[in-house]
């Protein structure tokens, strides 16, 4: 019969390698018998018979099977009213809202269908611009699968982006897994395929099927999937966002007022898989609206202000907390649906907690349904493993230096902003952004344009995104885990530096578990340990961690890195909290040490909450929980985190008893605390502390009272100055030092 279509193009259509089916499928101006006409073609492999409909005037005309594997073909020679024959490469403009396909299947049941090939793109010329410029920040309201209706149609329109993909096919319940019926357009210059499939709709899982630039087929995971099927499967699943109806108002109007350096932050770390386990559940895993109000309960008891949750994008090994993860745009479904982590979110909204994420843009897994070799090229990562492989974790390392890629991913860092109301992204791994030689030998890495050491394009990454997230953000806080000195990370970026709001005090972490580790009869001679962090202090906006990196792979439980007896131990794990709770920085600790747990955490097993049927682990977790109130409660204990003027040394020079005296100080206003450490088992009576002010010095908090299953030597309630300066002050009190304890006085 005659056609316009070659035979071949019909014979790739069908076997779904057209690269471009929307140059034969769909509206199409022709030449017919010397005048121009409108040519409808359309490939329905499940129909025995098909015709075109015009919208307007209802007339129905037969398309004609030009293959027994389903192409048909209509040629109109009369026009379609209010179709223009005009357009790219001969298409047809308006079509689409002027003409429907029937189809009959081999049952004889009649089905209307919007031609998906009719449906004009759903990016402008302005999002093309911006992607190609890797600038466009919320390119999630265009990639993946957007809910959309087209003449009163409601489908979903998918797009990709996978630019040497020699053909791309839409899979998934709505075509029966059968990618010939659904193979994207390739929109022109930017690498994006699309479709829009009518009738697809919420709740149905699918996956991008591509011809890799290999000639391989390969399905893949949508790389901006925003729900994904409960692991070991991988397709992603369409979902509409808009659904959660927010009732955080207060609390995100609040956030953009406030400011964090200059707030209390006590942040409790959580693994949310293994935090509380559920019986009869999947591997015991709780939902998120469970887990909402059982975290909730649980941090107004602790005191908690924020919690900081490993991560919760869709990840296919448990084994990797989340770390390599596949679905950077979904929640994990192991805890529930996008709409149930939006409860999770709003509800401790609601309740006063702030919720953080860890976010991870260093690497990716290699996993064949992910990121890697997207459209068998390297896409996202580099090609040179030098720059393109981690040495360690065995995974990928993005390309920062590629447009579409440092739009990716920091469309995704607003992404949870926007969508979930996060609060904080706590960035892992900055240190192997920062360096090209990062965990590598001599001859394994590539150095940068001026023969350096450092990813410039992962540092202009970086900046990129703290400079975006905190303009379109106010209130939202980004930390970095860096551990190297890298200068500035948590400076301006309009003064060179990186942009962040915190850094991880790694080196604070390192030296002062290396301290406590000692027994005390050593520690006089390392006082150091203690002392060298408040010389640089104040050159970063620091936060104090002791994560879940320090109680696993074989370093044991922090209680059981403690020297000393049972009662030593205990002791000396109050001891690091309370001084910890007091040195300059915002608080972060991993779920478990807030009850002294025994076990290093593994993701089976978490916390052990049995151990609270002991006195001692609840005077560990009563503890915590009091460090964590008069942090919130005193000013001088948060307000002037990050500057020198909130700290002042009474006495860091009795190196001999292993004692430690400070001071610390709010703004206008707030009342000055005392903190005096005492590192040994040895009690102190009658210590001289030298105080800035005359009156009653109250003893607010001591580490060694037997509420927390220590022996009760201290100084309640506190004590007045004795009218003799000492420590170069005009006043001081005489202080009863515990073992092993801390005593935190406050002037009334």
């Amino acid at each position: 019969m005659h056609t316009q279509v070659s035979l071949s193009d019909i014979g790739r259509l069908i076997t779904g390698e057209f690269e471009n089916p929307a140059a034969v499928l769909g509206p199409h101006a022709v030449d017919w018998r010397g005048q121009t006409a409108m040519a409808v073609r359309s490939f329905l492999p499940d129909a025995r018979a098909a015709w075109v409909i015009d919208r307007a005037s209802g007339v129905r005309r037969p398309m004609r099977q030009l293959h027994p594997a389903g192409f048909f073909e209509a040629i109109c020679d009369g026009p379609i009213d209010g179709t223009v024959i005009s357009g790219e490469d001969g298409r047809v403009g308006n079509a689409h809202s002027r003409y429907r396909i029937q189809m009959a299947n081999d049952s004889g049941d009649m089905i209307d269908i919007q031609d998906p090939y009719a449906v004009p793109s759903i990016l402008t010329d302005y999002d093309r611009y911006l992607m190609g410029e890797g600038r466009h920040h919320d390119i999630y309201h265009r990639l993946g699968a957007q809910i959309r209706t087209v003449d009163d149609t409601p489908g979903v329109n998918f797009a990709v982006w996978a630019p040497n993909a020699r053909s791309v096919q839409v899979v998934g319940d709505f075509n029966g897994w059968d990618g010939r019926k659904h193979v994207a357009r390739q929109l022109p210059n930017i690498g994006v395929w699309e479709l829009f499939v009518p009738g697809a709709k919420t709740g149905q899982k699918y996956k991008f099927r591509l011809l890799d630039h290999n000639g391989q087929w390969v399905d893949k995971t949508d790389p901006m999937g925003f729900a994904a099927e409960l692991p070991p499967l991988t397709a992603s699943i369409i979902t509409d966002l808009t659904t959660h109806h927010w009732s955080d108002g207060e609390w995100m109007e609040q956030r953009q007022l406030q400011n964090p350096m200059h707030s209390p932050m006590n942040v409790y770390e959580v693994h949310l898989g293994s935090w509380k386990k559920g019986p009869g559940r999947t591997h015991g895993w709780l939902d998120y609206r469970d887990l909402a109000k059982r975290l909730t309960d649980y941090c107004h008891r602790m005191n908690f202000t924020h919690v900081e949750l490993l991560p919760i994008t869709e990840h296919p090994f448990s084994g990797s907390w989340g770390y390599q993860t596949v679905g950077y745009f979904a929640p994990t479904s192991r805890h529930g649906s996008p709409q149930d982590f939006m409860y999770f979110v709003d509800y401790l909204h609601q309740h006063g907690i702030g919720v953080i994420i860890d976010w991870v843009p260093a690497h990716f897994p290699k996993d064949q349904h992910g990121l890697a070799r997207f459209d068998g090229t390297a896409l996202y990562e580099h090609a040179d493993p030098r720059q393109g492989e981690h040495p360690d974790w065995g995974t990928m390392i993005f390309n920062f230096g590629r447009n579409e890629v440092r739009n990716f991913l920091v469309a995704n860092a607003l992404f949870w902003l926007d969508k979930y109301h996060i609060d904080g992204l706590r960035v892992d791994a900055v240190a192997s952004m920062l360096y090209l030689d990062y965990s590598r030998e001599d001859g394994g890495w590539i150095p940068n344009q001026y023969g350096g050491r450092e990813n410039l394009e992962a540092i202009d990454f970086l900046r990129e995104f703290n400079t975006v997230v905190h303009e379109k953000f106010p209130g939202v806080v980004t930390a970095a885990e860096e551990s190297t000195a890298w200068p500035g990370v948590s400076r301006p970026t309009y003064d060179g530096g990186l942009g962040f709001t915190y850094k991880w005090n790694m080196g604070w972490m390192n030296d002062s578990l290396e301290y406590f580790h000692k027994e005390p009869i050593h520690r006089k001679h390392h006082q150091n340990d203690l002392t060298f962090s408040l010389i640089y202090a104040f050159t970063e906006n620091f936060m104090l961690p002791l994560s879940h990196d320090e109680v696993v792979h074989g370093k044991g439980s922090l209680i059981s890195q403690m020297p000393g007896d049972m009662w030593q131990k205990f002791a000396n794990l109050r001891l690091l909290y309370s001084y910890m709770w007091t040195h300059p920085g915002k608080k972060l600790l991993f779920m478990g040490g807030e009850l002294g747990q025994w076990n290093e955490w593994n993701e089976d097993d978490g916390p052990d909450w049995l151990l609270l049927d002991f006195d001692t682990h609840r005077g560990i977790q009563q503890c915590v929980s009091d460090l964590n109130r008069i942090v919130n409660e005193n000013p001088a204990l948060h307000e002037l985190d990050f500057s020198h003027e909130g700290f002042e040394w009474i006495d860091c020079m009795n190196a001999e008893d292993s004692v430690l005296v400070y001071m610390r100080k709010g703004m206008e206003g707030a009342a000055p605390i005392v903190v005096c450490c005492n590192f040994t088992p040895v009690v102190r009576r009658s210590y001289p502390v030298g105080v800035p002010e005359a009156g009653f010095w109250k003893e607010i908090f001591n580490s060694d009272s037997e509420a927390y299953g220590g022996s009760n030597m201290g100084n309640y309630p506190g004590r007045n100055t004795r009218g003799e300066g000492h420590h170069g002050r005009p006043e001081s009190i005489l202080v009863d030092l515990p073992p092993l304890g801390v005593t935190i006085f406050r002037l009334e």
